[in-house]
């Protein structure tokens, strides 16, 4: 997630202060990716190393605000322009940690599977529902907002909603795949058995549960 870009985007705009800064990003994705102050004000200390904000003076409660330079809307702009490359996907924590699961002995990896898929299909109803509430005119979390916000929310929940239904999807492929190396495993033993071996135990067998 890009708080650098967000945050410029928002300065485009006008010259504001960190807790503005805040508000107006998590109202605009609908608190999808919560910020807390800190991580605000670090971001901008850094646009403002690089030139990219300046001070731009403060209120009369001592909020001091920024302003985007020529340098941070040439940034903006090109950010903008620029495809969201995929050569260095993000960590993905659950790709992660089936990569784990089937590696590690003793962990039950069907049952993990099975868990994660009641998870992401609880999931994706939520957003679902959410979105339905969304095109009924239901305001998004935050309230009102800038003009567009509520197509940016909309725009935010429907990303959420097909990541999630092509998660479920990639846990039926990985629950195949266990099914598949079960079937390997078993046959192993089975040659094992017939040449008097000890059969190695089975870590993938289990069946899929109702969710």
């Amino acid at each position: 997630m890009s708080i650098r870009h967000g945050l410029l985007a928002l300065l485009d705009q006008g010259p504001r202060y960190g807790y503005q800064l805040r508000t107006e990003f998590e109202a605009r994705t609908g608190a999808t990716w919560p910020l807390n102050v800190g991580q605000v004000y670090t971001t901008l200390a850094r646009l403002e190393r690089d030139g990219l904000v300046v001070p731009a003076g403060e209120d009369e409660e001592g909020h001091q605000f920024y302003a985007v330079t020529d340098e941070g809307r040439a940034e903006l702009r090109a950010w903008f322009d620029t495809p969201v490359p995929r050569t260095n996907p993000p960590r993905d924590e659950l790709a992660i940690k089936l990569a784990m699961a089937v590696t590690v002995p003793g962990v039950d990896v069907p049952a993990v599977v099975q868990g994660q898929r009641r998870h992401s299909i609880k999931a994706l109803q939520d957003y679902t529902r959410l979105k339905a509430r969304a095109l009924g005119g239901e305001s998004r979390p935050g309230g009102a907002g800038e003009p567009g916000s509520d197509l940016a929310w909309l725009l935010v929940l429907e990303q959420l909603i097909f990541q999630t239904e092509a998660e479920v999807r990639w846990l039926d492929h990985c629950e195949t795949r266990l099914a598949q190396q079960a079937e390997v495993e078993q046959a192993r033993a089975a040659e094992a058995r017939d040449s008097g071996e000890a059969p190695a135990p089975t870590r993938f067998g289990r069946r899929r549960t109702k969710a």
